[in-house]
């Protein structure tokens, strides 16, 4: 096959990119660039499997984890297309087991519904990706909720109980399996030999990679779950695959024709805020250009699904790594693929450390409630909130943004000790730095029970430290959870987890005796869910 000069040398780019996941018994990752319907690069690094010594190539299948979102959406618009799914309507009308609340199938695709996600509400009981679970485990989890973080249509906050919702929703109005039917009106039209949904973990796939954690420094293990997944996560695929389903965006095949522009389509939220989240895709841009995408987390598994519209330009990064960022590797090698095309902008400089030192520090505000670190970390500027690390990058008017799009961050200085935080749909939000902390309050002891996500808590004293012993409908026992004291009324509950360790804020509710009555928990994408005081 004859290469151009241009094509060796993005080659030889991406080589160097990723040459660290071709060393012997390292895991890796796939690559490929499309531009203008040619692929310029298509190749893996590293290896699908360390113990039987398997290469990763083009037709290796991943775990693409929420890249499956879109198409779960595109199954549900090619039902309402039909007649047979309202948009409009809530999702409760087709599952009635869900309780009435007003939520609509169309906010449910952009993450604009304010149901709490699953994954956090049966991580608030102790059970997290590593413990057995059922479909109808999932499922019943959001039956029982009947929280919102917000009101619907008001704000973006990332949800998987809205496409594992839509997923059970097309199957019932479909009358088939999701699988069957993403497979009968998508993946065999298409020609995608290589996907399919996997809700099981024990299913066998031909040619799936193995997922690791680790690195070569520590050493490499196999990452475990146990979950099912279904709409919002459960598709195995591979790069040419996904290469086939970039192309259908320029050239639609499956009807309706329609599809692409209605994943694009923009709908403000409430106050004619922007949502950069539009139908399972995510948009962004990139130094001027406008992207339109989606990228995957699982245990050893990340993806990053990039388009660049304007100039028809699509690079897929897929790893069976955890320790690999698919979405900055995507985009440095989409940089490389434009390299002369002057509708690329300059890139802003990078955030110096002389900026960040003096606003290092922990952060808080009360009202959200929300804290958060932020350090200089191995070159950059990182902020840590609920116990997940995240990168910032300049941007426009002296803010400094999260990387990523998958939540809504940005800060920049305000007044002396302060500053100023931007959570997204308009809230602009002061934090305050935080000095020497208060302990935990000795009345809080007690027990505390969440009927939305069936969690209770037992807060109590462990030797000198406050900790929390807590259970959930699908566990019970497990290490205790550290609590750690903030200000007079807000406390910090750490939740180790196999592989994530995540954090969560407790409102203390007093009555009017200043009683604790009740704690209000806030993660990253629960807000405000009330756990009431049993004793």
């Amino acid at each position: 096959m004859s290469k151009s000069i241009e094509t060796i040398a993005l080659e030889r780019r991406v080589d160097a990119l990723f040459s660290r996941y071709a060393a012997a018994g390292s895991p890796g990752a796939v690559v490929a660039v499309m531009q203008g319907g040619t692929i310029a690069l298509c190749k893996g690094y590293g290896l699908a499997s360390i113990e039987l010594g398997v290469p990763i190539g083009p037709t290796t299948r991943f775990r693409i984890a929420s890249v499956s979102k879109q198409f779960t959406v595109t199954a549900a618009l090619m039902l309402a297309a039909e007649g047979r799914l309202d948009l409009a309507d809530p999702p409760h009308k087709y599952l009635p087991e869900l309780p009435p609340l007003p939520v609509t199938v169309d906010q449910m695709m952009r993450n604009a519904s304010g149901l709490p996600d699953f994954l956090e509400l049966l991580r608030l009981g102790g059970h997290g990706l590593d413990k057995p679970a059922r479909p109808a485990d999932l499922l019943a989890t959001c039956v029982r909720n009947r929280h919102l973080n917000f009101t619907p249509g008001g704000r973006f906050l990332y949800s998987n109980s809205n496409f594992l919702l839509l997923g059970v929703i097309v199957e019932k109005v479909a009358g088939m399996k999701l699988g069957d039917f993403l497979a009968e009106r998508i993946f065999k039209p298409l020609n995608m030999t290589g996907t399919m949904l996997a809700p099981e973990i024990d299913t066998v796939i031909p040619g799936l990679a193995t997922g690791y954690l680790g690195d070569p420094a520590a050493g490499f293990r196999r990452a475990a779950h146990a979950y099912p997944q279904g709409g919002e996560g459960g598709l195995t695929s591979s790069v040419e695959d996904l290469l086939i389903w970039s192309r259908h965006f320029d050239r639609p095949m499956l009807e309706p024709k329609a599809l692409p522009a209605q994943l694009a389509a923009v709908m403000p939220l409430a106050g004619d805020h922007t949502n950069k989240y539009r139908r399972g895709l995510q948009t962004d841009e990139l130094r001027g250009l406008a992207t339109i995408g989606h990228g995957g987390l699982w245990p050893g598994f990340r993806t990053e699904f990039l388009r660049l519209p304007e100039v028809d330009l699509t690079v897929v990064v897929i790893a069976n790594l955890g320790s690999l960022d698919p979405w900055r590797l995507s985009r440095a090698v989409a940089v490389l693929a434009l390299e002369g095309d002057k509708r690329l902008h300059s890139a802003l400089p990078p955030i110096a450390e002389t900026e960040i030192k003096p606003i290092a520090g922990t952060w808080f505000n009360a009202d959200e409630p929300a804290l958060f670190d932020l350090a200089w970390r191995n070159g950059e500027p990182v902020v840590t909130q609920n116990g997940m690390p995240f990168a910032l990058a300049r941007r426009a008017n002296g803010w400094f943004a999260a990387e990523r799009g998958s939540f809504e961050f940005a800060l920049k200085p305000g007044r002396t000790g302060t500053l100023r935080v931007d959570l997204g749909a308009g809230r602009l939000v002061t934090f305050r730095k935080i000095g020497r902390r208060k302990t935990v309050p000795a009345a809080i002891g007690g027990t505390y029970v969440s009927a939305d996500s069936g969690a209770t808590w037992r807060i109590g004293r462990d030797g000198s430290d406050w900790a929390a012993t807590v259970s959930g409908p699908l566990t019970c026992g497990g290490p205790a959870w550290p609590v750690r004291g903030l200000d007079g009324n807000t406390v910090e509950v750490e939740s180790p987890a196999g592989w994530i360790t995540a954090t969560q804020l407790a409102h203390l509710v007093h009555d009017r005796t200043g009683r604790i009555v009740a704690l209000e928990i806030s993660t990253g994408r629960v807000k405000k869910m009330r756990f009431e005081r049993a004793e």
